[in-house]
């Protein structure tokens, strides 16, 4: 039977102060080059190894590492909770339950950082599966592979849909068949999700239960 599956950074909540906090702590702690504002704010969303490897094309994976693990030292303690989610998305998932929709998270986040937030935000009622990355992202990090074991892990099959707002979540959701819907509320832009052949663009949270309504 079909699923609904959501990213959870740039979807279900606006995360950015904590995740670039993050960011510029170990870019300070490691003495890395800066970035760019713009350049930090597109760390959210696709996998930290894909990014590291992205923008600081000269690390190994030995300082990868080294980059995640001072990441999370900054994160787990301050970051993890600094985030707010989007206006209207809770009314959105009410909505999509109350039409029958099973509803579940696939991010590129660590499983257990999911975890700690959708308790401490209420929002695990709303998802029946929370699934993410392995914590030092050697096994599962990509959304291919975290969505790969999402439908394994919950049984789903190719009539689901992945919901996100970057090319990293269309490109997942294809690779497994899915259709997919980008939404333009969080940090890709409508251009971004095009060329990434989003199934449909949405624009606002209320905008989802007309759009999986259309596909499903």
């Amino acid at each position: 039977m079909g699923e609904l599956f959501f990213d959870f950074d740039g979807t279900i909540a606006d995360s950015e102060v904590g995740i670039v906090n993050s960011i510029k702590y170990f870019v300070n702690k490691l003495g890395l080059r800066p970035l760019t504002d713009d350049q930090y704010r597109l760390f959210i969303g696709p996998a930290l190894t894909d990014s590291l490897h992205k923008y600081y094309p000269e690390m190994d994976d030995v300082a990868v590492q080294a980059a995640i693990q001072t990441y999370q030292e900054f994160y787990t303690k301050d970051g993890i909770f600094q985030l707010t989610l989007y206006p209207g998305i809770e009314a959105a998932l009410t909505q999509l339950q109350a039409s029958g929709y099973v509803l579940n998270i696939a991010s590129a986040k660590p499983e257990g950082m999911i975890k700690e937030i959708t308790a401490k935000f209420n929002l695990e009622h709303y998802f029946t599966g929370q699934y993410g990355a392995t914590l030092d992202e050697r096994i599962r990090s990509t959304k291919t592979q975290v969505l790969q074991y999402a439908l394994q892990q919950s049984g789903a099959d190719q009539s689901s849909l992945m919901i996100g707002d970057r090319d990293t979540d269309m490109v997942g959701g294809r690779d497994n068949g899915l259709r997919t819907i980008g939404v333009t509320y969080g940090f890709g832009s409508k251009a971004e999700l095009q060329q990434a052949q989003a199934t449909v663009i949405v624009a606002t949270p209320g905008d989802l239960d007309a759009a999986v309504s259309e596909l499903m």
